[in-house]
């Protein structure tokens, strides 16, 4: 994700957290920003684990299966 939508996500959660109110505008930028953050970081962790190895005591190495 591009740093300047991770700046912008970071920036309306310190507005909110701080107390103000956050216009229709910016709740729906906001949502929409997290939701691309989410999809990211569940598309990054689904690549990590179907690169990831369990090795056994006996030293084979099992490619970890995806559970549906």
């Amino acid at each position: 994700m591009e740093k300047r939508k991770l700046d912008r996500i970071n920036e309306l959660a310190r507005k909110k957290k701080n107390g103000e109110v956050l216009t229709e505008e910016e709740l729906a930028e906001q949502a929409v920003l997290r939701k691309e953050y989410i999809e990211e970081f569940r598309r990054g962790t689904i690549a990590t684990l179907e690169n990831t190895y369990l090795q056994r005591p006996d030293g084979t190495r099992e490619k970890l299966r995806r559970r549906d």
